[in-house]
């Protein structure tokens, strides 16, 4: 099943479904949490192996990530069980350790004692119809896809909510990267301001003033030029934007994630002045909120 165009999904859910077929009943449920990668753990009744394979599969056409959790518990109707039977083979080998034993001086086994040694006792589910025996498995196959039917819809419903808060906080850093771009241009100033004070902090006639002085300008207006970072906060934005719209995008809204923060970072260390230095500090605290919402994302 694939993802519904243009809606993200969440990775916490839960579903379930129920099926039963000649005298047996089954549930079977779904569960779902966080993960980098899709991990499927399943426990099902013994006897029917082939499941897990079918399961695991199933959960991997629908998912991309999470740790999912699969449970089929299943029983038969009374009266429908396949009637226990004593293992001869296994009983006469029993009898006859037990008496060897019993000749050295051991008490002599009990019939109920006898009975409760491993293998002794078995079911005859060979018994069973080979043709019913698959019609079955399928059967339980198909309820094994409706359980993650439903825990991909609850996975998709949680996408919803996600949805708005994650374009709330793209919005909030869009609008703090304009507010950075306006008081950017308020470090020329800055710069100029605080040359000045350096200037008049030298001798005028001191020599090698004018090289000195170049340099130290050309190193202030470098350290301070964050239009880079500022042009790549916004294709951020815009990247973070179309992803949403290109569900799964978890993996890669978690790395765009890091190339926020290190833009923040890098302005924020660039920074001239006390004010965009407060943006900056902004920034990184929204991008973390930020973050914490696209662990949710598959």
């Amino acid at each position: 099943m694939s993802q519904v165009s243009g809606q993200i999904s969440g990775m916490t859910g839960f579903g379930r479904a129920d099926g039963g077929l000649d005298g047996w009943t089954w549930t079977v449920e779904a569960r779902s949490v966080n993960g980098r990668s899709l991990e499927t753990r399943y426990r099902g009744p013994h006897g029917f192996d082939n499941l897990e394979r079918l399961a695991k599969a199933a959960a991997q056409a629908r998912l991309s990530r999470g740790q999912v959790t699969l449970g089929l518990q299943a029983k038969r109707a009374e009266g429908t069980e396949p009637a226990p039977r004593v293992n001869e083979a296994v009983l006469a080998t029993y009898l006859r350790l037990a008496n060897q034993l019993a000749e050295e001086g051991a008490t002599p086994p009990s019939a109920d004692g006898l009975l409760a040694l491993r293998g002794v006792i078995e079911v005859a589910e060979e018994d069973e119809d080979a043709e019913a025996r698959a019609a079955l498995e399928a059967a339980m196959a198909a309820t094994v896809e409706q359980a993650l039917d439903a825990l991909k819809a609850s996975r998709q419903r949680e996408g919803e909510q996600l949805t708005p808060v994650i374009h709330d906080f793209v919005g909030t850093i869009e609008a703090l990267v304009a507010r950075a771009e306006l008081e950017a241009s308020a470090q020329v100033e800055a710069i100029r301001e605080r040359f000045t004070r350096r200037i008049s902090e030298l001798a005028p006639d001191a020599p090698g003033l004018d090289e000195r002085v170049f340099l130290e300008a050309a190193a202030l207006a470098t350290k301070a030029d964050v239009r880079e970072e500022l042009d790549r906060l916004t294709a951020h934005v815009a990247s973070a934007r179309a992803l949403l719209q290109q569900p799964p995008a978890g993996r890669k809204l978690d790395f765009l994630m890091q190339e926020f923060m290190r833009e923040a970072n890098t302005l924020c260390s660039k920074s001239a002045t006390t004010a965009l230095t407060g943006i900056g500090l902004e920034l990184k605290a929204v991008i973390e909120q930020l973050r914490e919402q696209v662990q949710n994302v598959e």
